[in-house]
């Protein structure tokens, strides 16, 4: 035998041992694992994300609030960037070097072999300037983008703004299983962008194509394309608002104007106001940055909804008045005397009725009126017996929108106070309180607390005779949509309808031969009610809440004005002007000196003087 014999054998079966291994690899790779199968196709088929834009935001006569306007985003690839001068393109893009540095950094770390957003944002403006320059640099590329822009410069405490999404975000969606967003994808962040957010945003579609061994597009597969964003058509009276926040030019305060009918809010101001395009571009951080430093002014915080620690002055005694002769302790005739070593008053005719003391503003009288309401007389312990008073009259108190959280389409809205036994039980202690050490809440001081969009809503309640439907910014979803149906529903407050006669007869009283002559408008009933805010500053408050026209009421208004003394000094013939504009289309000549007036006026600190 040969003795090489076994050794041919040997190798034999290692090489079918090594065919085998292959075959059955092959085999694995080509047929039972579709992973490679899977790869091969995605060097030939590829797939693209095609973002749907965002919904318009338009006024409620059509006007648009809110468009799409078209920027460019610079994109860079750090592996392609050849040598360059650094300094130049700094100077290019409008960047410093740490800036650049910092940006050039995080497009490495997130991949240098691929396109990422270097800036975004440039304006047509900014990208006309530097076009022809940046062409020259290689691994830079522009990609046009839409962006969020705003004709009528108007609304941005209510519009809010939109921002790319944030990593914490991104993440936070995912774990919940919403898997729409991507990480270079717009979300509303305040306003209504956010409320509304799902409406706006659309669908996104996807294109499928093929593409060469180098990346390039050869053919198109497949596409489905994206559904753009529902309209949004507001509530908001574009002129209307545009001449509310002229007004509060110079002021601290805000103005809120609603449609009785339907509670649909007409204008909401908050000032100091900020243009909405701050919002927007590269400029953003450092726009917001320097607004949110302003500690003296505060111009991001939207004053309407925010403040809801608002003391509400002498127009929470309509509230009184009502709630007290529902409760039946006193009636429309019942008069107190002006008795002011109980607390401090004004010379005025005697407030023999409800009429009259609203009338003047009468402080001793709504003292009496709240002393009856917490006061019944149902326990002879007057601790216990303020206990169940103040219980029954918060629960009548809150039926008309007030320390509680109105349901409203705007986010940040916050409940103010309505005191109940527990708040007070945490300051004094249980039983240890009494009508005695409470008695500042009866002229809406004390421990009261609303917001202006309650004050507006409790205008519209008196408006109404009793009911109120929750305040909204948002008439219609898409061109054949309609309101959310929370906001079709009436609120009735816990009086009759009946007590509100008297106390909308004494608001005209107020505008008429009150307190409140500077908001009368020849031919208009105006019925209104001033409020004067104590401060432990210099200046009080000036408030001031008004429907009109007195029958088939149009609009209802609050407006508050900080540091600016009385009610009628400032609020009233602001909210004046307001109504007359709205319902008249233009002032008449004793509205335009009310008007010149007001936009001269500068009320930004506790010391203002307003004789200069």
């Amino acid at each position: 035998m040969n003795p090489n014999q076994g050794r041919r054998w040997v190798i034999v079966l290692i090489m079918l041992f090594i065919a085998f291994i292959f075959i059955f690899r092959l085999l694995y790779i080509q047929v039972l694992d579709d992973k490679w199968s899977n790869r091969a196709e995605s060097i030939t088929n590829s797939q693209e994300v095609i973002k749907p834009a965002r919904g318009l935001i338009y006024d409620r006569n059509g006007k648009l609030l809110v468009v799409a306007s078209q920027v460019y985003d610079i994109w860079v690839t750090p592996r392609k960037i050849g040598k360059i001068d650094t300094l130049e393109l700094c100077n290019v893009l409008g960047l410093s070097r740490e800036e650049f540095d910092k940006k050039l950094q995080k497009a490495r770390n997130y991949a240098s072999y691929k396109a990422s957003v270097f800036l975004e944002g440039v304006s047509s403006s900014d990208f006309a300037k530097m076009i022809t320059k940046l062409q020259r640099y290689k691994g830079f590329e522009i990609k046009v983008n839409t962006q969020r822009g705003y004709p009528a410069d108007v609304g941005a405490h209510f519009l809010g703004y939109i921002r790319k999404i944030s990593a914490e975000k991104y993440k936070k969606n995912k774990e919940g299983g919403n898997d729409y967003y991507l990480m270079d994808d717009y979300i509303g962040i305040t306003g209504l962008e956010k409320v509304y957010e799902e409406d706006l945003r659309g669908k996104r579609g996807k294109v499928k194509y093929l593409k060469d061994r180098l990346g390039n597009k050869k053919a198109e597969l497949e596409i489905d394309y994206a559904e753009e964003g529902k309209n949004l058509y507001t509530s908001i009276d574009l002129d209307l608002q545009k001449y509310g926040e002229e007004l509060m030019q110079n002021k601290i305060g805000c103005i809120v104007a609603i449609e009785p009918s339907t509670g649909e809010i007409l204008a909401m101001v908050s000032a100091p106001t900020y243009s909405p395009s701050k919002m927007v571009g590269r400029d953003f951080a450092k726009n917001w940055t320097e607004m949110s430093k302003n500690d003296s002014l505060k111009p991001l915080i939207n004053r309407a909804i925010y403040n809801s620690n608002y003391r509400p002055g002498s127009i929470f005694k309509l509230v009184q008045a009502l709630v007290a002769m529902q409760s039946g302790v006193i009636t429309e005739n019942t008069g107190f005397p002006c008795n002011k070593s109980l607390i401090g008053c004004h010379n005025h005719e005697a407030p023999s009725n409800v009429r009259i003391a609203i009338k003047h503003s009468c402080n001793p009288y709504f003292y009496q009126v709240y002393k009856r309401l917490i006061l019944r007389g149902e326990k002879s312990n007057i601790f216990k017996d303020s206990r169940i008073g103040l219980t029954k009259w918060r629960e009548m108190v809150t039926t008309f929108g007030l320390g509680v959280k109105l349901d409203t389409d705007i986010p940040g809205v916050k409940s103010g106070n309505i005191p109940d036994t527990n708040f007070y039980d945490k300051w004094y202690g249980k039983n240890r309180w009494a009508f005695s050490t409470i008695y500042s809440n009866s002229i809406g001081e004390g421990e009261i607390g609303v917001s202006p969009l309650q004050m507006a809503n409790l205008a519209a309640i008196l408006a109404n005779k009793g009911y109120y439907y929750t305040p909204h910014l948002v008439k219609k979803i898409g061109e054949d949509g309609d309101k959310k149906e929370k906001f079709k529903v009436k609120h009735f407050t816990a009086v009759d309808s009946s007590y509100f006669i008297p106390v909308r007869e004494a608001m005209e009283q107020v505008v008429l031969n009150g307190t409140a002559r500077q908001a009368q408008i020849d031919s208009i009933s105006v019925c209104g009610k001033t409020g004067t805010v104590e401060n432990k500053s210099f200046n009080d408050h000036s408030v001031f809440i008004a429907f009109a026209p007195k029958e088939n009421p149009k609009i209802a208004i609050a407006v508050y004005v900080e540091y600016g003394t009385w009610g009628g000094t400032w609020a009233a013939p602001i909210a004046s002007v307001m109504i007359e504009k709205y319902l008249k289309g233009e002032l008449s000549e004793k509205g335009k000196k009310k008007e010149k007036r007001i936009k001269e006026a500068v009320i930004l600190t506790k010391h203002s003087d307003f004789k200069h």
